[in-house]
């Protein structure tokens, strides 16, 4: 609801929306990684689990946590990393502030077909329409979700508790436990953060597009670690130690990357220099082909016996899989490739 100055509140602050339907085992993860995601949510609260603003001097940080947390959990470092780009688009957008037990994703997919439309009447704006693969569609609280409206895309915050998760409507078994639904909207209300465009005009996008590739990284390196296992049981085996050494080398790349893209948003957080961009293509593009690589050295090198009897190893390569795809691939490597042509020709 919307209570006093365009304030975006929730008349049940603590509760989310329920839970998803399926299988057992979807609900059951779903309740697991929301219970988990509300925990981490209050650590940030309290100060116990930090995550720094992107572009405030400790960028290798925020990216250090996120890895951690994809290290353990690719559902709920999805779900996480969700609340904090939210954090950081208000602060960035000069939006509503977060408040104490509120859980924000940022449901911003804009795939083709039916989206939200926003409009504004005598008492405020309101949503209405399907916003797809919403993550946390029954956990979080509140959303910034993006919006047609008469003048242009626009971002809004709203209080989640009106909205309606279409059951059946996230059927990856990667992923499953992020609960990334479709949400009805139906006259909700809504307070605007920023102009028109502002949430994908803004430096913080291309930042917040790396964070997510920092997320991957953590994945990855979980992945890696039953090869890592493997090779330690067999002694020497050449062609296992060769995939080990191919993963490693890979992560090692991997790592340095997302180092250095961390320290060059600190250094020109407002991207003045017009890199912020090109940045975001390289490292997405390199970290995505790297986890992919890692996916495809661990299997080929462990073959099916993690897969069948490995339940933490088969999530997390599923998952993996799963979340590599929020990557727009080649779309993403011909964008790049003009912008380098564009700059080399001038």
């Amino acid at each position: 609801m919307q209570g006093p100055a365009g304030e975006v509140r929730s008349d049940a602050q603590a509760p989310g929306l329920g839970g998803p339907s399926g299988p057992a085992w979807v609900r059951e993860a779903c309740q697991e990684t929301s219970a988990a995601f509300a925990h981490c949510v209050a650590e940030i609260a309290s100060g116990a689990l930090e995550f720094p603003l992107p572009g405030g001097g400790r960028t290798p940080d925020r990216f250090a946590a996120l890895t951690r947390v994809a290290e353990r959990d690719l559902s709920l470092v999805r779900l996480v990393e969700g609340h904090v780009d939210a954090i950081a688009i208000l602060a960035e957008l000069e939006g509503p502030a977060v408040r104490p037990g509120e859980r924000w994703g940022v449901w911003a997919a804009e795939p083709p077909g039916q989206g939200l439309t926003a409009t504004r009447g005598g008492h405020g704006w309101v949503i209405n329409g399907l916003k797809r693969y919403c993550s946390g569609a029954h956990s979080c609280t509140h959303a910034l979700v993006t919006a047609g409206a008469e003048d242009g895309r626009r971002l809004f915050a709203v209080a989640t508790g009106g909205c309606r998760p279409v059951e059946g409507s996230w059927q990856a078994l990667g992923m499953a436990a992020s609960d990334s639904a479709d949400v009805t909207f139906t006259d909700i209300p809504a307070v605007p953060v920023g102009d028109v465009e502002a949430y994908v005009n803004r430096p913080g996008f291309q930042h917040g597009g790396i964070g997510v590739a920092a997320c991957w990284y953590g994945g990855a390196r979980t992945v890696a670690r039953v090869l890592a296992e493997t090779a330690g049981r067999r002694g020497a085996e050449p062609l296992t130690d060769a995939h080990l050494g191919a993963v490693d080398m890979r992560l090692h790349a991997a790592g340095a990357v997302l180092s250095r893209a961390a320290a060059e948003i600190d250094r020109d957080p407002a991207d003045e220099d017009g890199t912020a961009r090109l940045r975001s293509l390289r490292v997405r593009g390199f970290v995505e082909s790297v986890c992919a690589d890692v996916l495809t050295h661990v299997g080929r090198a462990t073959g099916a016996e993690p897969l069948c009897h490995n339940p933490s190893h088969t999530r997390h390569a599923t998952d993996l899989a799963v979340y590599l795809r929020q990557h727009h691939g080649e779309r993403s490597l011909a964008e790049l490739g003009r912008l380098i042509a564009e700059t080399e020709h001038t």
